[in-house]
């Protein structure tokens, strides 16, 4: 049952309140019920188990709800395991190529977007190798540089993105932050709450699966480090 209809806002995921007596089954999400707006950044917090990562996975279509529905609508770019799922045998120009058209794009698109790829992760000659040769900041540089040149429509963000060595950190710092400033669709988990208040504009606490509350960033940011004792 969708409690909730799509009009201008961007995606929607939707699940009705589960039985409490239900002792045989464990619902990492359990009434969970929002909408973003379009351009609109949500940051999602909660402690390690919260059901954060869980909520990513249903947005992302990786995982299907036990009851309810989710709704996204735009194009996906995940940020979540940098370089998770690249094939060893193909080369980054390869990798370039797959990767741009299964975020939606055609080859043809992708080839012209890949010297502005290939520069930006700094991987050289590298890139004409396979990927198994590559250490795992180099195949995060790359997945990087893919993800923010496919001129993504929602972002999926988890965590503060650690890529490549502090240098391409900076580097790939202050573009991240203009996407998510330039109107792209943006949810973002991250158990850093400064980087939370500095770019969301509505923050989401889960607790044990449910929302425990919702609103503005630093009220909601308030709130969820004074409950952890940390204010």
């Amino acid at each position: 049952m969708r409690l909730d209809r799509p009009g201008f806002k961007e995606f929607i995921i939707s699940a009705p309140k589960f039985l409490k007596n239900d002792k045989n089954r464990f619902w990492a999400l359990k009434g969970v019920s929002f909408s973003v707006n379009k351009g609109e950044c949500l940051g999602i917090i909660g402690r390690n188990g919260a059901g954060k990562s869980t909520l990513l996975s249903l947005l992302l279509g990786v995982a299907q709800p036990t009851k309810g529905s989710v709704e996204v609508n735009g194009k996906k770019t995940p940020l979540l395991e940098l370089g998770a799922g690249f094939h060893p045998d193909l080369t980054g120009t390869e990798t370039i190529i797959i990767n741009g058209v299964l975020l939606g794009h055609t080859e043809k698109e992708i080839r012209a977007r890949m010297a502005a790829i290939i520069a930006f992760s700094e991987l050289g000659e590298f890139i004409k190798m396979p990927i198994r040769v590559y250490s795992s900041g180099m195949q995060m540089r790359l997945a990087f540089s893919i993800a923010i040149h496919t001129s993504p429509e929602i972002l999926l963000i988890d965590e503060i993105l650690a890529v490549g060595d502090e240098s391409f950190q900076r580097k790939s710092g202050e573009p991240l932050l203009n996407l998510i400033k330039s109107g792209i669709t943006t949810v973002y988990v991250s158990h850093n709450m400064e980087a939370i208040k500095k770019i969301c504009d509505r923050v989401i606490w889960l607790e044990q699966g449910e929302i425990k509350a919702e609103g503005e960033a630093g009220l909601v940011v308030e709130e969820y480090l004074k409950a952890q004792g940390q204010t």
